[in-house]
């Protein structure tokens, strides 16, 4: 009798280990994760989604072939445009630049993503982020909302002038100045729009965007977590779904 009770007792417990170790294998291993895991597991999945989304955007036509991503005229000039090409001196004037900005902000973005890469990486890696596990349980894009908020005005502000030297260098002012000269034209008004301020908007959301990308393939599919830190942090934040 005693024999029996102990063989149903070593395979009730032969059967629990197996259960746990199926559970420490789906979670990579992640029981319980500190703070100070969070938050580098976090920083980890961040960068890697600037990794790939400067290199898909800074491709030849990353933004330009790319509905989601090309950048269009600013809208106080998208709204004039029919004016400027129904008018025969403005037309003149302008009408052959009209494209050329609109392919030199499009190329300029996709220059900059090279240099816009150690901007937002060194940016993460000193990102201080109070509730790590908080976020990494929070679900599709917590992190790179997170980015957003904490960082996006100190990233600008290094970010705009590498979108301005990346602008000069595909000759977008000669082009632009015949633009606004032909905007002030047909509506009597100067073009408000600072254009390397509206181009760095767009290359930064389109970046944001790319980063939430990844985060959320992280998030959402156990092989995309490609180091045993990865693994065992969004392993966690799967036992809290």
């Amino acid at each position: 009798m005693k024999k029996f009770i102990y063989a149903f007792v070593l395979l009730f417990s032969l059967s629990s280990c197996e259960e746990l170790l199926d559970v420490l294998e789906s979670t990579g291993g992640a029981i319980g994760i500190s703070q100070s895991e969070a938050s580098s597991g976090l920083k980890q999945a961040l960068e890697k989604g600037v990794l790939a989304g400067t290199s898909f955007l800074g491709q030849d036509g990353g933004f330009l072939k790319n509905a989601a991503y090309k950048i269009l005229m600013p809208d106080e000039v998208q709204n004039a445009v029919s004016k400027i090409k129904g008018n025969p001196i403005t037309n003149s004037l302008a009408g052959p630049y009209l494209g050329k900005v609109e392919v030199a902000m499009n190329t300029g973005a996709e220059k900059a993503m090279a240099e816009a890469k150690p901007i937002f990486v060194k940016a993460i890696t000193f990102m201080s982020i109070s509730d790590a596990i908080g976020i990494v349980t929070g679900g599709e894009g917590a992190g790179t909302a997170y980015l957003q908020r904490a960082t996006s005005s100190s990233l600008k502000s290094k970010f705009t002038p590498v979108i301005t030297k990346s602008l000069e260098k595909v000759n977008i002012n000669d082009p632009w100045t015949k633009v606004t000269n032909a905007y002030n034209i047909v509506t009597g008004k100067n073009v408000e729009t600072d254009l390397n301020d509206y181009v760095t908007d767009k290359a930064m959301t389109a970046l944001f965007s790319q980063i939430k990308q990844e985060e959320d393939k992280i998030r959402a599919n156990p092989v995309a977590r490609t180091t045993d830190l990865l693994k065992k942090v969004f392993g966690y934040a799967d036992t809290k779904k």
